[in-house]
C-alpha cells in the first residue's frame, strides 16, 4: 500500500463525515452516545464522557469496516488471475458512485435507505457506545455507502488481506477523527456547526468529481502507474 492510497482512504473517510447524512446529525449522535440531551446549543455532559463514548463509537464502526475490507480483499484474491479485469470493474463502479454523488445520474438502487429503522437506546457505557458504532456501520445511509463502496472497490484490488484491512482502517480514521474533534471542540457550542451545513452539498459534489477521476484512472491503469511512480520517491507500504 502506498502514500496515494492512504491519503485517498483517509480523504474518503473525511468526505463521508462531511456528507449531509452525517455532519448535521453529529449533535444527535453525541447525545445518543452520551445518554444526554442537547440544550442551549450544548451537549449537557462532561468532555471526558464525550471522549470515551466517541472512542467507543469509532471502535465499533472500525471493527465492522475492517471485516468488510477483509471480505472485499478476500473476494478479489479469488480472481487474482483476472486482476486487471477486477480493477476495470472497480473503476466503473467508482465512476458510477461519483456520478451519483454529483447528481448527474440517479440510480434508485443506490438510494435505497439501509439505515436501522429502530435506533438503539441511548448509550450509558463504553460498551454501549461500541454497540452503537457497530449498528451505525451495519446500517449506514446511502451517502456514506457510495464513498465506502469506492474504497471497497480499491480494497478488492489489494495484494493482501492485511492491505485491504489497513485501507479500511485508514478510512475509519478519516471518518472517526473529525467526529472526535468536533465532539470535543464544539460540544459546548454546537450552533457554530450550522454555519457549515450550507457547504455540504458542494463538498459532496466535489467529492463526486474526485471519485469520477479516480475511477477513470483505475480503469485505464493510470492509477497503478502513478502509485508505482510515487512509491519510488516516498516508499510506504505494508
Amino acid at each position: 500500500m502506498n502514500d496515494i492510497s492512504i491519503w485517498l482512504a483517509f480523504g474518503a473517510g473525511v468526505a463521508s463525515f462531511l456528507t449531509p447524512c452525517i455532519f448535521p446529525l453529529v449533535p444527535a449522535y453525541l447525545a445518543q452516545l452520551t445518554g444526554t440531551t442537547v440544550a442551549d446549543g450544548q451537549i449537557q455532559v462532561e468532555r471526558r464522557i464525550i471522549l470515551s463514548r466517541s472512542l467507543g463509537f469509532i471502535l465499533g464502526f472500525t471493527i465492522v469496516f475492517l471485516l468488510i475490507g477483509a471480505s472485499s480483499t478476500a473476494l478479489g484474491s479469488l480472481f487474482d488471475s483476472r486482476n486487471a479485469l477486477i480493477e476495470q470493474l472497480g473503476g466503473i463502479i467508482i465512476v458510477l458512485f461519483g456520478l451519483q454523488m454529483t447528481g448527474l445520474i440517479s440510480i434508485k438502487a443506490l438510494m435505497t435507505d439501509k439505515k436501522v429503522h429502530r435506533p438503539p437506546k441511548k448509550s450509558t457505557s463504553f460498551a454501549g457506545s461500541v454497540l452503537f458504532g457497530l449498528l451505525f456501520a451495519a446500517g449506514w445511509s446511502p451517502c456514506i455507502g457510495l464513498v465506502l463502496g469506492s474504497i471497497l472497490a480499491l480494497a478488492s484490488t489489494a495484494d493482501t488481506m492485511y492491505t485491504g484491512m489497513f485501507m479500511l482502517f485508514i478510512y475509519s480514521m478519516g471518518l472517526g477523527v473529525p467526529f472526535l474533534l468536533v465532539g470535543l471542540l464544539y460540544s459546548k457550542s454546537l450552533n457554530k456547526l450550522k454555519r457549515l451545513n450550507k457547504w455540504l452539498p458542494r463538498i459532496q459534489q466535489i467529492s463526486g468529481v474526485i471519485m469520477i477521476a479516480l475511477g477513470i484512472m483505475l480503469f485505464t491503469g493510470y492509477f497503478q502507474m502513478l502509485s508505482a511512480y510515487l512509491s519510488r520517491f516516498v516508499p510506504f507500504g505494508i
